[in-house]
C-alpha cells in the first residue's frame, strides 16, 4: 500500500510524516513495513485487531437520551510513534503537574494557602460541585490524593498542550494494552526492528502503588476494585484491572462495615480489605455521607476512612483539581507549590463565569470550543465551527443562564496521525492519555489510550462520540 493519495496540510501537525512529505525519523521503520504490504495483507490485520476486541468483549457503553448501548471500540491497526525524547519531556511534565495536583488537593481540604495568597479565587474552589467538605481536615496516606491519574494531551504546531486532567476515575489503560497486545501480533517484525518500549507491565506498577498507599504502611494489605456493576461503561476495563492486580472484584453489596474496618464477604467468611481502589464516583461511595440513595456504595464507608482504617485510591474529593474552571489555574499553581515554571502547557480558557469571559465567549461561539466545567467523555460540549447556528443559539442561551457552568477554548488543529479508513490510508486527529502512578513515587509506563476521531473532519475523540483508539508506540533512544 502507498501514501501516494494521503492528504497532509500545512497547519496541522501530522504523526508520522514531516511537511515535505517525508517520513519523520521514528516513523521510517513503520512507513516502509506499511508501504511493503498489499492492501489484502494490511486489510488482514485490521480484521484480526478488530477481531481480537470483538473476542475479548472490549467494550464502551454510549449513553443516549433514552437507553445505553453497549458497543465494541473500534480500533486502528496503524500504530501512532512518540520519540524517546518526546517522551522523556512528557513524562517530566506529567510527573510536575501530577505533584502539583496533590499538593493543591492537600491544600484545599487543609490551610487553604493557595487561596488565602489571592493565587485562585475562592468561589472557584468553595463553588466546584466536586469540592467535598465532608474531606476537609483529612490527608490520605502519603500525601496522596490521586493514586491515578490520566491526563488528556493533545498537539499541535505550536508542540503538546494538556487538554485535561482526569483525577476522579479515570478510565481507558485497558484499551492502551488489548491496543499493543493486538497490533504487536498483527505487526511483530517492525515492532521489534523499531524497538518499542513495552506497557504490559503497568497491572504490576498500580499494584505496587496502591501497595505503598496502604494505611499504615502495612506491608501486605489486601486489595479489592469496586465497581459500580455490569452495567457500568468501563466495566470491561474494571474486570481486567482486577485480574492485572490480583485484586478481588467487589461491588458496593460485598463490602460491609464493622466496628470501623471493611470487609469483603466470602465464601470462608469476612475478610478485611485495606486498600479499595475504587471506580465509584465519589456521589456514590457511602450513603451515610454522600448520595442517600446510592445502592452502589458502602455504608459506613467513610467512617472507616476517616478512622484511617482503609485506603480508598483515587481519595474523595479529587474532582475538584479537575474541575474544567480549576483547570485554568495549573500553570500558577506549579509556580506557588514548585517554585518552577510549567513544563506542559494549558489550552488558553476563558473563564465564562468572569463577565468579560462570558462576552467574548458569545461574541465568538463559531469560533470557539464550549465546554462545561464538570463534563467529561465529550458530552455536552459545543465545537462552534461545527455547530449550526441554531445548535449555537441555544447552547448560548444556556451559558446566559449559568455562566460559572462554562468555559472556552480556541478550536485547536489537533494533529493528526494515518489511519486505514475503507482501504486506504487518510489522516485522523489523534490525542493521548497517559497515565500516571503515584504512590512513595510517581510513575508510569511508556504509553498512552491513544484516542482517534475517526469521522472525517472531526475533533472529537471521545468514543462515546464516535471516536476509537489505536497504539501508541514509545521508542527506545
Amino acid at each position: 500500500m502507498d501514501f501516494s493519495n494521503y492528504n497532509l496540510a500545512p497547519g496541522i501537525f501530522d504523526e508520522m510524516f514531516l511537511h515535505a512529505g517525508e517520513p519523520r525519523e521514528g516513523s521510517r521503520p513503520l512507513y516502509e513495513a506499511l508501504t511493503a504490504l498489499s492492501q489484502e495483507e494490511l486489510g488482514g490485520i485490521q480484521e484480526r485487531v478488530t477481531h481480537s476486541f470483538s473476542t475479548e468483549g472490549i467494550t464502551f457503553t454510549v449513553y443516549g437520551d433514552e437507553e445505553a448501548e453497549e458497543r465494541i471500540i473500534p480500533v486502528d491497526c496503524v500504530p501512532r510513534i512518540i520519540a524517546a525524547a518526546e517522551w522523556e519531556f512528557l513524562e517530566r511534565g506529567l510527573v510536575q503537574r501530577v505533584t502539583t495536583l496533590n499538593r493543591f488537593l492537600s491544600d484545599v481540604y487543609g490551610e487553604g494557602r493557595i487561596v488565602r495568597d489571592g493565587v485562585i479565587p475562592v468561589d472557584v474552589v468553595r463553588g466546584c460541585p466536586q469540592y467535598r467538605v465532608e474531606m476537609r481536615g483529612m490527608e490520605p496516606p502519603l500525601g496522596v490524593w490521586v493514586a491515578v491519574c490520566g491526563t488528556d494531551m493533545v498537539r499541535t504546531n505550536d508542540g503538546f498542550f494538556v487538554l485535561e486532567d482526569n483525577l476522579r476515575v479515570p478510565s481507558g489503560v485497558s484499551y492502551m494494552i488489548a491496543n499493543r497486545k493486538a497490533v504487536k501480533a498483527g505487526l511483530r517484525r517492525v515492532y521489534r526492528s523499531s524497538r518499542v518500549r513495552d506497557v504490559e507491565h503497568y497491572g504490576r506498577l498500580l499494584r505496587e502503588t496502591l501497595r505503598e498507599l496502604a494505611p499504615r504502611g502495612q506491608s501486605d494489605p489486601s486489595l479489592v476494585l469496586l465497581t459500580p456493576g455490569i452495567y457500568n461503561s468501563a466495566f470491561y476495563e474494571h474486570m481486567f484491572l482486577a485480574g492485572e492486580l490480583g485484586a478481588q472484584l467487589v461491588e458496593g453489596r460485598d463490602l460491609v462495615v464493622n466496628d470501623g474496618f471493611v470487609y469483603t464477604r466470602t465464601t470462608s467468611g469476612l475478610r478485611r480489605v485495606d486498600v479499595i481502589y475504587r471506580r465509584v464516583d465519589d456521589d456514590f461511595l457511602d450513603p451515610l455521607v454522600f448520595r442517600p440513595d446510592s445502592l452502589l456504595g458502602v455504608p459506613g464507608l467513610m467512617h472507616a476512612y476517616r478512622l484511617g482504617n482503609v485506603t480508598l485510591a483515587n481519595a474523595p474529593g479529587t474532582g475538584v483539581a479537575d474541575d474544567k474552571s480549576v483547570y485554568a489555574y495549573v500553570p500558577d499553581m506549579v509556580r506557588y507549590y514548585l517554585g518552577e515554571e510549567p513544563l506542559l502547557q494549558n489550552v488558553e480558557t476563558t473563564l465564562c463565569r468572569r463577565p468579560e469571559g462570558l462576552e467574548y465567549t458569545l461574541d465568538n461561539l463559531d469560533k470557539l470550543v464550549v465546554k462545561r466545567v464538570g463534563g467529561s467523555g465529550g458530552y455536552g460540549m459545543l465545537v462552534g465551527p461545527h455547530a449550526s447556528k441554531a445548535e449555537r443559539e441555544a447552547y448560548a442561551e444556556e451559558m446566559r443562564a449559568n455562566p460559572a457552568d462554562f468555559i472556552s477554548q480556541p478550536t485547536l488543529a489537533l494533529s493528526r496521525a494515518p489511519c486505514l479508513i475503507d482501504g486506504r490510508f487518510e489522516p485522523r486527529h489523534v490525542d493521548l492519555r497517559p497515565f500516571m502512578l503515584t504512590g512513595r513515587e510517581t510513575r508510569t509506563v511508556p504509553g498512552a489510550f491513544c484516542r482517534v476521531a475517526l469521522r472525517e473532519g472531526s475533533l472529537v475523540v471521545n468514543s462515546s462520540q464516535g471516536g476509537g483508539g489505536k497504539d501508541l508506540w514509545v521508542l527506545e533512544d
